[in-house]
């Protein structure tokens, strides 16, 4: 949902496909391989760092080069189809984000699940998210840039941007903005990825700490130490990795009775 005008001229008509037919390089152009290859080193640099310290990265980034942005924020839509709010700027943000969550109305909502680039440009002018504009108003908030973020088949978000100015965001804000999410969505799966590995071999060295305990305590071999965590598990209806969590904190099986 972008922004139009219903008073374009012919000649303004003109002069936008004058522009476009002009084949020679610009400072604008100039200035947006730059920002491109600035975006792109910045997204590189974050690839083995850990989710949270991706995510607080791109919101710096993004309202340190997005012209018109006061608070930035990410929604990332998590297991339940929730949408929660990571790495808010401000408090007034945060709140905005979850009361796009609560209504399932507003730009970052509709960016998540339908449009790729949303542009609120006056949240006090006719919106399809009257509650949440009123709401957003109320906050200081006047104009919105959303831009979806994928970041896995089946894992979605967005980088909101608020404004508390009413037509802060420009094509140029746009086209910046949609570099960084991008990047963004890039390097923060990535972070997922590395997370997921690093809790991959959390789990397995918890489970093999809990098999030597067992071993050592009741003789028996590995196999039956495995056999009898996944005994427990499937009994109290916990994962693994939990039932190898508790029993090396606590000594005990969750559910056995001990004498």
């Amino acid at each position: 949902m972008h922004e139009t005008s219903a008073e374009s001229t012919d000649d303004d008509l003109e002069t936008h496909r004058d522009a476009a037919t002009d084949s020679a390089p610009t400072d604008t152009d100039a200035e947006r391989h730059r920002l491109t290859a600035q975006i792109g080193e910045w997204a590189r640099s974050l690839v083995l760092e850990p989710d949270d310290l991706v995510l607080k990265a791109m919101v710096d980034e993004a309202l340190r080069i997005i012209p018109g942005a006061d608070y930035a924020s990410l929604s990332i839509v998590t297991r339940g189809d929730l949408i929660r709010s990571r790495a808010p700027s401000d408090v007034v943000p945060e709140r905005l984000d979850a009361l796009q969550s609560e209504l399932h109305e507003g730009p970052c909502f509709d960016s998540i699940l339908e449009h790729r680039i949303v542009r609120a440009p006056d949240l006090t002018d006719p919106t399809p998210w009257p509650r949440f504009a009123s709401n957003a108003v109320a906050e200081g908030v006047r104009s919105m840039l959303a831009f979806q973020l994928f970041v896995e088949v089946d894992s979605l978000g967005a980088l909101n941007l608020y404004s508390k100015t009413p037509r802060a965001f420009d094509q140029a804000a746009e086209d910046i903005g949609s570099g960084v999410a991008a990047h963004a969505s890039l390097a923060l799966a990535n972070a997922q990825k590395q997370g997921q590995l690093y809790e991959a071999v959390a789990s397995r060295d918890l489970i093999g700490q809990a098999k030597g305990i067992l071993m050592e305590r009741q003789k028996i071999s590995e196999h039956d130490a495995f056999l009898l965590l996944t005994k427990v598990s499937s009994k109290t209806n916990m994962k693994l990795r939990e039932v190898a969590e508790e029993f090396v904190r606590t000594g005990a099986l969750p559910g056995m009775v001990t004498d």
